[in-house]
């Protein structure tokens, strides 16, 4: 279709994507699914776009070109402002009239939408979709104006009118000057659909990639009360959704490796019965405190994004919103993403924050990076001339029109927001850290604070106060060598997994359970277990806020424990991740919300009641059987059967049985449905007695640490001691040396977890020669480590 035979109104049904010289972005996009995709289970709901063509016709008809012209040649030239000529063009075409025959053929189209969907004056969202809009090169997000529950005939040709106007908000036009496109080269449609009752349900954002990582196996989604607006904007903090996609092909399962409760502070509904108009309202209690979509919804929308990222061949970028009326999931925006999908694959930067302030607050983290700066404070749009140039723009929220001072910014910081609002899409374009959702940034902070803003440290972004010290890192991923031992990640906070997907690792080989647990779950198992038996109000009152929502207490630690892990095994699947019980010492466990009512105080808690021991112990058996709940859901309900279970510091082969059999009565049978149980060797005896060990377990993971203290008899915390710990003692290398032996010869697999590898070339040769299969170690040092074993392979 040529724009010289095009009509001023074209049917959704009739549109794809390849259409965007005719009808923008975003309705050619609507139109391919429309097409392609209601018969694989896509709902968009039915519409019509104005075309270009009819754009033209319209500041034709109103001899509107020299006055837009006018205006741009004035900004040029800085005889006008951008304030000042945005909003004369605005004017300006919001007095012209219309052409009959456009008018006409608009308002048939909307009659006709009537029929189709059996209302005579239906409520529609009216969109603005630029010609130049959502491309690949051109992907800043919110430039023109979206409108919602538009009814009738006159308020729908005012809008349209307004959404002519808005192809020259202040926003619009910077935008196209910044990214090189002539004015008048840039023509915008109108799309017209039918509303989703999304007021009186929910609605949201989704992307078929991590936002903030890369990492394309995950789905997140966004979700608020009411019309979908807000989550956009950033006015409220939504709730957020990860899911492993590789798992939605059974759908038996229900892999959402991530769920978050956001405050959703307010929804945006319908003003009235006769339309025309939204409004916010503050959410109820309730509404904060349950999630807008049940996990079956969740599962469903993150199908739908795979099915939509499928037919277009790259990740996208997806609004839906949820009838209240009808509970039906919808898809009423889709575009491709532009910022992840265009990463240099090979190279990826670290920061690492060296020493820095108090913590001030805490949200949502955008992108990687640290930045130290002073904090400009802006409450308004209307005061962005205050900006100063370089500083940490600090805001309640963003809307498109602060785009012309976000890229003067060193980061943003915002009161509200989600992953998906215009401040972390606009963020990330940008290349600019963001912390957004901070709940209380503007009382917190003031003009001219010098603070760290640090995304570096996981989901969560943390303020602190002061210049911290930081330093950043290329790190070349191609550079690699190959290896014939496998060198496998440490990992411990699920929050931060996400961000080393690229490494060529060989799996996880120790996820530590018990940052999990500490960081959050936060409460000790038995304080959830015997919740009645707590004494300490304050505790019992910390415990209730933390389990609200939970049909039991206990339900919680398994729901927690099970998702955070679940971050960690996707990140390597179908690859081996190698899941360490809860391996806390006591003084430890009592630092736990309520555990100091349930642990014993010891005098060596290092070699005191720890690891194996606890597990069969009336004392903790009800929180080991909370783990196992845990490892059970994560590998069954959830899918993740790369999982293998690893037990800590098991001093008896006795003990061992014994651990053994509790885990099988709690569904772990060794074996079964390809369960793997490895035993970590820390304990001499572990050596001594290895070939005993390796006829009940799978294989054994080196736990050089423990191993050297106890084989030394040196406190591995001990300064004085400190240069009497080694792990190439050749004491220990034989302790090492015969498990290694004894584990090859019983056909089970040995590996070693710990950062010697990496500091010491010569430890990491010794390794290699002994026979070792694999090692494990934190992620900044897997190139180093990559390269000492492969110069040791090659002697």
């Amino acid at each position: 279709m040529t724009e010289t035979e095009t009509p001023h109104v074209i049917w959704f049904d009739d549109l794809v994507r390849t259409d965007v010289p005719l009808v923008g972005g975003k309705n050619a996009s609507l139109g391919e699914m429309v097409q392609s995709l209601g018969e694989k289970g896509i709902r968009v709901p039915p519409g019509f776009a104005t075309s270009a063509p009819a754009f033209r016709a319209f500041i034709a008809h109103n001899a509107l070109e020299p006055v837009i012209a006018d205006w741009l040649q004035r900004l040029e030239d800085g005889r006008s402002t951008l304030a000042e000529a945005g909003a004369a063009i605005r004017k300006a075409i919001i007095a012209g009239h219309w052409p009959e025959d456009l008018a006409a053929a608009i308002l048939q189209g909307y009659r006709d939408l009537g029929e189709r969907t059996g209302h005579a004056e239906p409520s529609v969202a009216v969109r603005s979709s630029a010609t130049a809009e959502d491309l690949p090169e051109a992907s800043f997000a919110g430039q023109q104006e979206t409108y919602l529950n538009v009814r009738g005939e006159k308020a729908l040709l005012s809008t349209c009118r307004r959404c002519y106007a808005s192809l020259f908000t202040d926003r619009a036009i910077t935008y196209r000057r910044i990214n090189g496109f002539e004015h008048d080269k840039v023509a915008l449609s109108v799309g017209v659909q039918m509303m989703v009752r999304a007021d009186t349900g929910g609605a949201g954002v989704m992307f078929s990639i991590d936002t903030e990582t890369g990492f394309d196996k995950v789905v997140l989604i966004n979700g608020a009360w009411g019309l979908g607006e807000n989550v956009v904007q950033g006015a409220v903090s939504p709730d957020e959704y990860q899911v492993f996609k590789p798992l939605l092909q059974d759908r038996a399962l229900k892999p959402i490796v991530h769920r978050t409760l956001g405050a959703k502070e307010r929804k945006m509904i319908y003003a009235g019965a006769e339309g025309g108009e939204t409004r916010n309202v503050p959410t109820s209690k309730a509404e904060r405190a349950r999630f807008v979509l049940s996990e079956d919804e969740v599962v469903e929308l993150a199908r739908q994004a795979c099915t939509i990222e499928d037919h277009y061949g790259c990740p996208m970028d997806m609004e839906w919103a949820r009838d209240g009326e009808t509970g039906d999931l919808y898809i009423v925006q889709a575009r491709p993403e532009t910022v992840q999908s265009r990463a240099e694959a090979g190279k990826m930067l670290n920061y690492t924050l060296k020493s820095h302030g108090p913590e001030l607050l805490r949200g949502l983290s955008v992108g990687g990076a640290v930045v130290s700066a002073p904090v400009c404070l802006i409450e308004s749009a209307a005061d962005i001339d205050r900006f100063r140039d370089g500083s940490i723009l600090v805001t309640p929220i963003t809307d498109p029109d602060w785009v012309p001072i976000m890229k003067r910014a060193a980061a943003i910081i915002t009161d509200s927001g989600g992953r998906t609002s215009h401040a972390a899409i606009v963020s990330r374009e940008l290349g600019l850290p963001a912390i957004v959702g901070c709940g209380n940034a503007t009382e917190l902070l003031h003009d001219e604070q010098v603070v760290t803003a640090s995304c570096a440290e996981g989901d969560e972004g943390i303020v602190y106060d002061g210049e911290g010290e930081f330093t950043v890192e290329e790190i070349d991923l191609g550079a690699a060598p190959e290896t014939g031992t496998k060198i496998m990640l440490n990992m411990a906070n699920p929050a931060a997994a996400f961000r080393w997907w690229r490494l060529p690792a060989d799996g996880v080989g120790l996820a530590r359970m018990e940052f999990v647990i500490s960081n959050a779950i936060k409460v000790h198992p038995l304080a959830l277990t015997r919740f009645d038996r707590i004494t300490d109000e304050r505790v019992r009152e910390e415990i209730e806020a933390l389990t609200r929502g939970y049909d039991d207490k206990p339900a919680y630690f398994v729901d927690k424990l099970a998702r955070g892990l679940a971050r960690i095994a996707a990140v390597a699947w179908p690859k081996p991740v190698i899941v360490r019980m809860s391996d806390f010492k006591t003084n430890e466990y009592a630092g736990l919300l309520g555990g100091a009512q349930f642990e014993p105080h010891e005098e060596n808690p290092m070699i005191g009641f720890r690891g194996a021991s606890r597990y069969y112990s009336p004392d903790y058996a009800e929180g080991f059987a909370l783990e196992c709940a845990a490892i059970a859901r994560l590998r069954g309900e959830m899918g993740f059967t790369n999982v293998v279970v690893m037990i800590p510091f098991v001093r008896t082969v006795d003990e061992a049985d014994r651990v053994l059999e509790v885990m099988a009565g709690a569904g772990l049978a060794r074996g079964k449905d390809g369960l793997e149980v490895y035993v970590m060797c820390e304990v001499p005896s572990n050596v001594i007695l290895a070939e005993e060990f390796a006829s009940r377990f799978d294989g054994f993971s080196i736990g050089s640490n423990d191993l050297t203290q106890l084989v030394l008899g040196v406190d591995r915390d001990s300064g004085k001691l400190a240069g009497l710990f080694r792990e190439r003692d050749p004491a220990v290398m034989w302790m090492i040396r015969h498990v290694i032996d004894a584990a090859g010869k019983a056909g089970v697999k040995v590996g070693l977890c710990g950062q010697a590898p990496s500091n010491d070339p010569e430890f990491a040769r010794l390794l290699v020669e002994a026979g070792i299969d694999s090692i494990s170690v934190t992620p900044d040092s897997f190139l180093a480590v990559k390269d000492h074993v492969a110069a040791a392979e090659r002697g």
